[in-house]
């Protein structure tokens, strides 16, 4: 995994965290890689790995079951989900509305155009 220098290590490893469970690849009460595990995967100190994890358990989206490992908590995939749209709806769409305003973009053509992508995203 490459890491960018504008967020730390261990916050960008939480989000592919996210990402997993998102994706349905960690689903729910499945055990996840243990923290030396993904260290090694990730090339990272098993410390920073485990301050991802406790940021996850923080957030509800992961567990411990003691001397078994991580597991994904039921119903993370949602709360992972409610938080995105949250983002979305609150940053995304009003920086991305504010763009169709700068440049003096009809709506009604955007939103075709939008409409259009969603149909053709949704064949695949």
């Amino acid at each position: 995994m490459q890491f960018n220098n504008h967020q730390s290590i261990y916050v960008q490893i939480a989000a592919l965290m996210e990402e997993e469970i998102a994706s349905g690849r960690w689903v729910a009460e499945e055990r996840i890689p243990s923290v030396r595990d993904l260290g090694i995967q990730l090339e990272v100190n098993p410390n920073t790995v485990m301050r991802s994890y406790e940021m996850a358990q923080e957030e509800e989206l992961i567990y411990n079951k003691r001397g078994l490992g991580y597991f994904v908590k039921q119903g993370a995939h949602s709360i992972i989900i409610e938080k995105r749209k949250k983002t979305f709806s609150e940053t995304e769409i009003p920086a991305f509305a504010k763009r169709i305003q700068q440049l003096n973009l009809d709506a009604a053509v955007v939103f075709s155009i939008i409409q259009k992508i969603i149909v053709e995203h949704e064949k695949k």
